[in-house]
């Protein structure tokens, strides 16, 4: 393993390499309030086979939290992960993304699919499709993000680990629970917050109208008990030309975390059809 800071487009990013250089790729993009810690399980079962790079996202992990929000857009922060691959000089990846890093992966995927072999989204989404939508989530991260700032770290997690959204996680052991939760603690609010102001679900742009365009492998996966996002993927089935979906059983939105030995076996088995 290796983990390093590198200089990305003036912003100090943490990124760790697993595995051996000339295998396939694999760039795993974490979700909010997470960092390359979560995908701990996910690693260990890729890099035997693929060479694994995991980045802190901005605002996330070790990697800089600047205080500018534009910072954190999502062209940003398209442009930050195309220049890291310039700079491990890798010409072609898979890309698996959770949740917010999903959209994240999606973005990129869409501006440089030249650069992609195949993508996975883990209970992700192409963002809003009107405006209306766009604007009230807007006004609601901007609220939460006010509270970050206001209220602090703890105050935030404690009401954050109790959005319906990760209920099935209390099926977890107490020492994995806990360890989702420091991994919460571990981050600071301006990153948090310009996180939400910059690249939340409000904030992108919707990729709804790009998905037909994307011709590559896209893999998507949601738990059974992640409703929403079992209905978005179901959605975006719809419009992308060369997709799988599959439904992973009693896992909520965080299926990297409540069921790792599906998830893993899951990704292996469809990108070894590559």
């Amino acid at each position: 393993m290796t983990t390093e800071v590198l200089t990305i487009r003036g912003i100090d990013t943490h990124v760790a390499r697993y595995g051996n250089e000339q295998l396939p790729a694999v760039v795993l993009l974490h979700g909010f309030t997470g960092s390359i810690a979560t995908w701990q399980k996910t690693i260990e079962a890729l890099m035997t086979d693929y060479y694994v790079i995991a980045v802190d996202l901005i605002g996330h992990g070790k990697t800089e939290a600047p205080e500018t929000m534009n910072r954190y857009k999502m062209e940003e922060q398209i442009k930050d992960l195309y220049e890291v691959l310039q700079k491990l000089e890798i010409e072609k990846t898979v890309v698996i993304g959770y949740s917010m890093g999903g959209r994240v992966a999606l973005g990129f995927t869409a501006m440089y699919p030249e650069k992609v072999t195949s993508l996975v989204l883990e209970s992700s989404s192409p963002g809003l499709r009107t405006s209306e939508q766009q604007l009230a989530r807007r006004t609601a991260d901007a609220k939460l993000a006010d509270r970050i700032e206001q209220q602090g770290i703890i105050e935030f997690v404690d009401f954050w680990q109790e959005i319906p959204l990760f209920q099935s996680q209390k099926k977890l052991s107490a020492s994995q629970q806990q360890a989702v939760r420091n991994e919460r603690l571990n981050q600071r609010p301006i990153g948090l917050a310009n996180s939400l102001r910059g690249i939340g679900t409000g904030s992108q742009p919707s990729y709804w109208q790009s998905l037909e365009q994307l011709s590559l492998p896209v893999l998507l996966l949601t738990g059974s008990e992640d409703v929403k996002f079992e209905s978005i993927a179901q959605e975006i089935m719809k419009s992308l030309p060369n997709a799988q979906h599959e439904t992973i059983k009693d896992a909520g939105h965080a299926i990297h975390v409540e069921k790792p030995q599906q998830f893993v076996t899951m990704i292996k088995s469809y990108l070894k059809k590559m």
